[in-house]
């Protein structure tokens, strides 16, 4: 079996469990046309508009 040659100091077991690793809050952005809220550079799922421009025809659903 292994055995540890030294001890772990503190600061580097607490690095090993720090909270570094966690993942962060998704960007979000507003539509410029509708204000829905919306992931950055994608269509808009509420009024199908990038950047302006209708690319998505949502009115049939």
């Amino acid at each position: 079996m292994a055995v540890p040659k030294r001890k772990t100091s503190k600061a580097r077991r607490d690095k090993r469990r720090s909270a570094v690793w966690k993942l962060n809050t998704p960007a979000m952005s507003k539509c410029d046309n509708c204000g829905a809220i919306k992931a950055p550079h994608k269509v808009c799922k509420k009024c199908g508009f990038y950047k302006g421009v209708k690319v998505l025809n949502l009115d049939a659903e």
